[in-house]
C-alpha cells in the first residue's frame, strides 16, 4: 500500500495548484487522475488579475505569460465592459491563456518539485477514520492523512461524501468549440483586447461570440440560448450544429478546416453545502460550478488551492492554531457564493423581455460611472476579496530587494516591517522603508498574500 500525507484527486488547474502548494511546504503529496494524459483542450481561456497576482507570489506568472496569446485590458459584466481603474495592482488585465497551458505549466513546476501525477488512476472509493483516509484508485490502494477532491463538477469525492450540491437550476445551455478556418471569414475579430471585440448581439436569450486564439485562423466559438435547452445536455455536439451556428453569423461560404473539439454546458449553478467532512475536503469545480459569465471559474479554483494549501500544510506539521483548517470553508465558500450570485445577476441581464431590455439599457448607462466600474471589476477579477476587516490582499510594491511578491516564492508567512525585529518561527522578515497602508509599522502577511495582522506606528 502506498502512503502519502495528502492525496489530491484530479489533475486540473485546482488539483495541480494545490499539489504545488503542498510540495512547496514539504508535504508528501500524491496526485491521481483518471485520464491517461492531459487532454490538451483549451477549455477556459483567461487568468483574472487576482490570479495573476497569486501566480506572481510563487514566481509562476512569467511562465504563464510565455504561454499566453493576448492580454485583455478590461473585464466585463454580462458582456458590458468594465475597467480596472482604481485597483492597486501591477496586473490590471486578464491574461489570455488556454487552460491546457495553465495545466502544463503547473505540472511542469510540480515535476520540478519531484511530484508525478499518477495517470490512469481513477478514484473509485475511499474510507476515512480518525487518523487518515484509505483511497482506492483502480488496483492501487493509498493511505493518506487527508484527501482533497479536485475532481470536477461531477466529483466522485463529493458524491461519496453525500454532500448536497444545489443553488440555481438553469434554463439554458451553451456550446464551446475550437474551430480552425481554412480562411478567416470577413467580419471575424482579429484581436481579443476587449469584450467589444468578441461579443455579438443582445437581441434576446441567444448569444454568440468568436475569440481569436493567437494561432492563424484558429478561433473559440461560444454560442447558446439562456432560455431553452436540449433534452440531453450531455449529448455530443454534432459538427453540423457548430457549422450552422457559424453560418448564421458569417454566411454560407465560410470554410472550416477542422473542429478541434466541442462541448455543451449548462447554466446551472451549484455550491457544495460544506467543503470539509473529517479528513476529506473539496476544492474547485468539485465545490462549485456556474455558467462561465465573466470568466471566473478556473480562477476561483486556483484561489481555493492557494487558500487551502498553506493551511493543510500547517495542520500536518502541527503548526496550525485550533480551527485553522476550518477557515478554508468559512473563507472560500462565501467567495464562491458571491460568484454564483453575480453570475445569476449577469444571466438576469439577458434582454429577453421588454422589461429586461430596459433594465439592461439602464445598467449599461450605470456601468459608465467610475464607481460602478470599480465595484464590478473588483468583484469579477477577485481583487476585492478580503477575509474580514484586516484580511485584505497585499498590493505588490517595491522593496529594497525588488517587488514584495518575490518574498513569497517559498510559500511562508512574511513579516513586512519598517523596524528590524526577530523572525517569528516559519516566517520571512523583510525590512522595508514604508508599507502600502498608512500609519502601519508592520504587517504579517499570509502565504496566500492576505494580511493576517498589523501593528500601527
Amino acid at each position: 500500500m502506498k502512503t502519502a500525507e495528502v492525496v489530491v484527486a484530479g489533475a486540473g488547474p485546482t488539483g495541480l495548484m494545490l499539489a504545488n502548494e503542498l510540495a512547496l511546504a514539504g508535504v508528501d503529496v500524491v496526485v491521481l487522475d483518471r485520464l491517461a494524459a492531459r487532454t490538451g483542450l483549451s477549455k477556459a481561456l483567461n487568468l483574472q488579475p487576482r490570479t495573476a497576482e497569486v501566480l506572481d507570489l510563487r514566481g509562476l506568472l512569467e511562465r504563464a505569460e510565455r504561454r499566453s496569446f493576448t492580454t485583455v485590458g478590461e473585464g466585463h459584466f454580462a458582456t458590458i465592459p468594465v475597467g480596472y481603474t482604481g485597483w492597486d495592482t501591477r496586473h490590471p488585465y486578464q491574461l489570455g491563456i488556454p487552460q491546457a497551458e495553465v495545466e502544463a505549466l503547473l505540472e511542469e513546476r510540480l515535476a520540478e518539485q519531484g511530484v508525478e501525477v499518477l495517470r490512469s488512476h481513477e478514484l473509485t472509493s475511499f474510507t476515512q477514520d480518525g487518523s487518515g483516509v484509505t483511497v482506492n484508485a483502480g488496483e492501487e490502494t493509498l493511505r493518506a492523512s487527508y484527501l482533497v477532491g479536485c475532481d470536477g463538477g461531477r466529483s466522485a469525492v463529493r458524491k461519496a461524501l453525500d454532500v448536497s450540491f444545489s443553488w440555481i437550476d438553469g434554463r439554458g445551455f451553451g456550446v464551446v468549440a475550437d474551430v480552425l478556418f481554412a480562411k478567416t471569414p470577413p467580419g471575424a475579430p482579429r484581436a481579443w483586447r476587449s469584450m467589444r471585440d468578441i461579443a455579438q448581439g443582445h437581441g434576446g436569450a441567444t448569444f454568440s461570440g468568436l475569440i481569436p486564439l493567437g494561432e492563424p485562423n484558429l478561433f473559440r466559438l461560444v454560442y447558446g440560448d439562456r432560455a431553452h435547452r436540449p433534452a440531453n445536455l450531455r449529448s455530443e455536439v454534432d459538427p453540423a450544429e457548430v457549422l450552422a451556428a457559424l453560418r448564421t453569423k458569417y454566411g454560407e461560404d465560410l470554410e472550416v478546416a477542422e473542429i478541434r473539439w466541442a462541448s455543451r454546458f449548462s447554466d446551472d449553478s451549484r455550491l457544495a453545502s460544506r467543503y470539509r467532512e473529517g479528513r476529506v475536503l473539496l476544492a474547485g469545480d468539485a465545490a462549485h460550478i456556474h455558467f462561465p459569465a465573466g470568466g471566473q471559474g478556473l480562477n476561483l479554483g486556483i484561489q481555493d488551492a492557494m487558500n487551502l494549501g498553506w493551511k493543510l500544510a500547517a495542520e500536518l506539521r502541527g503548526r496550525a492554531p485550533e480551527g485553522l483548517l476550518d477557515t478554508y470553508e468559512s473563507e472560500r465558500r462565501p467567495v464562491a457564493a458571491r460568484v454564483l450570485e453575480n453570475v445569476a445577476a449577469q444571466t438576469g441581464l439577458a434582454p429577453v423581455t421588454p422589461e429586461q431590455k430596459a433594465l439592461r439599457a439602464l445598467f449599461t448607462d450605470l456601468c459608465a460611472l467610475p464607481e460602478v466600474q470599480h465595484h464590478l471589476s473588483g468583484m469579477i477579477s477577485g481583487l476585492d476579496i478580503a477575509y474580514g476587516p484586516e484580511g485584505v490582499r497585499m498590493p505588490d510594491f517595491k522593496t529594497p530587494t525588488g517587488w514584495a511578491s518575490s518574498l513569497f516564492h517559498e510559500g511562508t508567512h512574511v513579516l513586512l516591517t519598517t523596524k528590524p525585529q526577530p523572525a517569528p518561527p516559519h516566517t520571512t522578515v523583510a525590512v522595508v522603508p514604508e508599507l502600502p497602508w498608512p500609519n502601519v509599522e508592520s504587517a504579517l502577511v499570509r502565504p496566500d498574500g492576505y494580511v493576517a495582522g498589523t501593528k500601527d506606528s
